[in-house]
Order: C-alpha cells, then sequence, then structure tokens
C-alpha cells in the first residue's frame, strides 16, 4: 500500500524548542527531506510570532522555499489573520485548525472554538484558489478536558465540511490516546461523513504512535503526520511529547510492505542535520527548556 507521510519537523517540530532556528537552516533541513524523497514538507505556522517567536520568520520561510516538481509545502493558519498573512506571503496549501476542546481552544488559539470556526470559515471563503485542509487538535485526548466525545468531533469536521474543506486531519495532541480510543473515534466520524479524506497527526508519549499507525493504515488510513527526530509539541498542551519520528514511521513501514518513495539512508542525514540544527541555534529566551 502507499503511504503518504507529511513532515512537520519545521512547524510543529520546532514550535516547542526553546531555540530559534534561522530561515536559512529551514530552508536547508527542507531541501535534505526533499533529497530523501518527502514529497509533503510542513514548513510554517502563521500564528502571533510573540507567543510562537520560532514562526517569527514564516512569511520569509515559506517566500524562500525553492519550487520543486511534485513537492507541496503547506503552512498552518488557527484564524482569518493567520490566513490572510499566509496568503499574503504566497502559500497555496494551508491547513486551517481548530480544537475539538474547548479548554485548549482558548490556550491554544485565544478564542472559543466556534468563534474560531466563523473567522477560518469567513477567510476560506474569501480565497477560492487556496488548496485548503483542516486539522482538529486535541481531537481524542485533550491535557485539561480529558476524552473528547466522537460526537463533538463530528460537529469540527461537518463544521469544515460546511466550508467546502474535504481533507481533514486528526491530531492526538498529547499523544496518550490509546489505540482502540482512537480507531473507535475515526470510525465513528468516518461512518457519519464517509465521503472525507482523514489522515492522522500523532504524537508519541508513550511509545504507542507506531502501533496506532500500524492498525489505522489497515483500516485505510495512508496518510499521516511526523517530523524527523520525533521533535514536536504544543506548547499550550501541558505535557504535550513529540511528534512520531519520520524515520521510524518510515521504516515501520517499509517493514511492513507499505511503500512511501522515502529513502531511509537520505532521511538519516536529515535527521542528523535537524538535530545539529537545533543543537546550536540560539536560545529564544522565551521558553523552558524543560518543559
Amino acid at each position: 500500500m502507499k503511504v503518504e507521510i507529511t513532515d512537520v519537523f519545521l512547524r510543529d517540530g520546532l514550535q516547542d524548542e526553546p531555540v530559534i532556528v534561522s530561515t536559512a537552516h529551514k530552508l536547508e533541513i527542507a531541501e535534505a527531506l526533499i533529497g530523501a524523497g518527502v514529497k509533503r514538507i510542513e514548513a510554517a505556522s502563521f500564528v502571533n510570532p510573540r507567543r510562537v517567536p520560532q514562526m517569527g520568520d514564516a512569511a520569509e520561510v515559506i517566500g524562500s522555499l525553492r519550487a520543486v516538481p511534485d513537492v507541496t509545502y503547506t503552512c498552518l493558519a488557527l484564524n482569518g489573520k493567520g490566513v490572510e498573512r499566509a496568503v499574503a506571503a504566497g502559500a497555496t496549501d494551508i491547513s486551517v485548525v481548530t480544537s475539538a476542546s474547548q479548554a485548549h481552544s482558548n490556550a491554544n488559539a485565544g478564542q472559543a472554538i466556534d468563534d474560531a470556526l466563523a473567522s477560518l470559515a469567513v477567510a476560506v471563503s474569501g480565497y477560492p484558489e487556496i488548496r485548503f485542509f483542516a486539522g482538529i487538535s486535541t481531537a481524542f485526548t485533550c491535557p485539561f478536558e480529558g476524552n473528547i466525545d466522537p460526537d463533538y468531533l463530528l460537529r469540527v469536521v461537518r463544521a469544515f465540511k460546511d466550508m467546502g474543506i474535504s481533507d481533514i486531519g486528526f491530531a492526538d495532541t498529547v499523544g496518550t490516546t490509546p489505540t482502540d480510543q482512537v480507531l473507535a473515534s475515526m470510525q465513528h466520524v468516518r461512518e457519519a461523513e464517509p465521503d472525507l479524506t482523514y489522515y492522522l497527526h500523532l504524537h508519541n508519549a508513550h511509545g504507542q504512535a507506531l502501533a496506532t499507525a500500524s492498525a489505522a493504515v489497515e483500516t485505510g488510513v495512508v496518510r499521516f503526520d511526523s517530523a524527523l527526530g520525533g521533535f514536536g509539541g504544543c506548547p499550550f498542551a501541558p505535557g504535550a511529547h513529540g511528534n512520531i519520528a519520520t524515520e521510524e514511521l518510515v521504516r515501520h513501514l517499509h517493514e511492513a510492505g507499505h511503500q512511501t518513495g522515502i529513502d531511509e539512508d537520505r532521511l538519516a542525514e536529515a535527521v542528523r542535520l535537524a538535530r545539529d540544527v537545533v543543537t546550536h541555534s540560539p536560545a529564544t529566551g522565551l521558553l523552558d527548556p524543560a518543559r
């Protein structure tokens, strides 16, 4: 089976690191990912740089990425202002994101879910030329509210569907959701809205993310987010763990007989580069390195 991997190191992987990686180094890592065969790269998020200083150069990154045939660069926005900034920077593929948890939405986006969705709906309608897809944070478990009711998750999915978005990702933001719960919630939504495309954004708290990914592939999920070296985490979700590591996910999928189009040796080079860049980048002065 062909499985598509989106590497999110440049966005999710860096947003919780207590360092500022230069634009030049970010572009170097993007080139390393392309060299390894990664065809989809989440390169930035257009969020408040005072809250997430690691993304302060989002416009410069998006505007500087080299156009490569069959390679897609994506970025993230939490509200209408973020969408406007992304479009102005030249973004063509934008993930509009909200939470399935009211408490996490307030912490992450600074507004209630319904307000965030309303802002995003206006923005999406204003840019018919942009390829929008959606992400839902804390889709299964919230660090503030606990388990998320699948019916509430479905409500958020349908709000994105009403915007004309048919490509929707579910994030296990903290990374603690048991595999069975992830699959059950996804099944509930997929049975109610079978014509949409779904993908998973897994974090890895207890080493279970690979098992969840494997089980999800068996149910027909063939798109996943992951990050070089397992970097990442949400700064506004206490206890959040790093992403499932791209190199581990690719190796696991290959061993199971699936195809990704990614060269493991070249990917290992990209991992070494990412770790070196993070190690030698200057501190933000704003984040607690122990978080």
